[in-house]
């Protein structure tokens, strides 16, 4: 296997893995004033991703680097293409990470109010745009045969892009909601189950939908069963939350964002950038990859640092496992 490959398969795992992890946080994010009736309970939810929610943010960083390291043309075109709304994803995540060093530092109400809010918002729209964007990848976008995007932002907000973000905005909230149930314990673990459910129901609408007209329009086979079973998955995250099986319902909505990442990311290849213009020419693996040099290069650092990586994450995990509850929370900020 050629390393143009083996590192568009890296990719596609390191978006997997930001889903994954990363999806849940921006799930408890947007679900705080749902779930968070009082601040004892929005500190609750905000403390079951507290210690791990920055590490997540890592996979977004490695994707973005290996992007840029391994196929510069592929950034280069997307990053300018995609300038505005990636804009917006960055200065989100900026004011989210702000809103949750910055929340209990005055023991003020609306000062917490306020950000409150912006970690709404900072995980709203990321989960929204997110969607958008790999919606715009796998569609195509008007590229020139120099490479060049040569659309306007309103390009990006067509009807399957922004399908594709009200169903990452969806499958967010539901994996956010599992976990949430998964995390806590008492009156907020039955509320969250609760709530989980009957997310299920709209999630399971916009990602089967999405997913329909991406292998309609594509009709790639590995896409059709990697979709197909991304679906099962999302069925069983349906069948556990019912029955309130959260950590079943966790590895289902979990293994619903890997399954649909990689049924993206498989409809998409050879391409990485594909052009909707007749006259333009699609970013591939093979003419938007660096040298042979830098990806063997590259390959040997992945070796050797990425189990690292991985064991420390999940001795985080390990770690900070047990179920919390509102009774834990102190009454007041210190």
């Amino acid at each position: 296997m050629e390393l143009t490959t083996v590192w568009f398969i890296l990719i596609a795992v390191l978006w997997a893995g930001y889903f994954l992890l990363e999806g849940f946080d921006f799930g408890v994010g947007v679900l705080l004033p749902v779930l968070g009736r009082d601040e004892r309970e929005r500190r609750l939810l905000i403390n079951t991703i507290g210690p791990v929610w920055d590490g997540n943010e890592v996979w977004l960083l490695v994707a973005g680097g290996a992007t840029f390291a391994a196929f510069p043309e592929w950034y280069a075109t997307l990053f300018s293409g995609f300038y505005l709304p990636l804009l917006l994803i960055l200065v989100a995540l900026i004011v989210r990470g702000l809103a949750f060093e910055y929340r209990g530092k005055v023991d003020s109400p609306r000062w917490r109010q306020r950000w409150d809010l912006c970690i709404i918002v900072g995980s709203l729209v990321p989960a929204v745009l997110w969607g958008v964007a790999f919606g715009n990848i796998v569609r195509g976008v008007p590229i020139s045969a120099d490479h060049e995007y040569v659309g306007g932002f309103v390009n990006l907000l067509n009807p399957y892009a922004l399908l594709g973000g009200l169903t990452t905005l969806s499958l967010f909230a539901l994996h956010g909601a599992v976990f949430l149930a998964l995390k806590t314990d008492g009156d907020v673990r039955d509320r969250a189950g609760r709530l989980a459910f009957r997310l299920s129901l709209p999630a399971v609408a916009l990602a089967g939908g999405f997913l329909l007209w991406t292998q309609v329009t594509h009709d790639d086979t590995w896409g059709w069963v990697l979709s197909g079973a991304a679906a099962a998955a999302l069925a069983g995250a349906v069948a556990a939350a019912r029955f309130r099986r959260e950590g079943w319902a966790f590895l289902a909505t979990g293994a619903t964002l890997v399954l649909a990442v990689a049924a993206l990311f498989v409809t998409l290849f050879p391409d990485v950038l594909p052009t909707s213009l007749p006259g333009g020419d699609s970013l591939t693996v093979t003419n938007a990859a660096s040298t042979p040099y830098t990806l063997k290069v590259m390959t040997w650092v992945a070796v050797l640092f990425t189990p690292i990586v991985l064991a420390y994450q999940s001795w985080t995990y390990w770690v900070f496992r047990k179920r919390l509850r509102a009774e834990h929370i102190p009454v007041s900020h210190p």
